[in-house]
């Protein structure tokens, strides 16, 4: 009933896993993500230090907290 026949036999649910989880379990790209987040992180921070984007500095303050929870994500997964 409901589309729920196919769990009938099933006790327990799978995990939902995202790609993301699937992508940093590999060493290289692990590192490669890594790398790459922590170029941008310095990018935006020279661009705030800067002060030439005053009109979009609350922009670039979330995109920035964005990018530092990335890297915290990515440095749980050890390779």
């Amino acid at each position: 009933m409901f589309g729920l026949e196919d769990q009938k036999g099933e006790s327990k649910t799978k995990e939902f896993v995202f790609e993301l989880e699937d992508e940093l379990k590999d060493p290289k790209k692990n590192r490669d993500y890594k790398k790459l987040v922590e170029e941008r992180v310095q990018k935006i921070k020279q661009t705030l230090r800067s002060g030439s984007v005053k009109d979009e500095f609350d922009r670039y303050g979330i995109l920035l907290h964005g990018y530092t929870s990335l890297m915290k994500v990515i440095t749980r997964f050890k390779a």
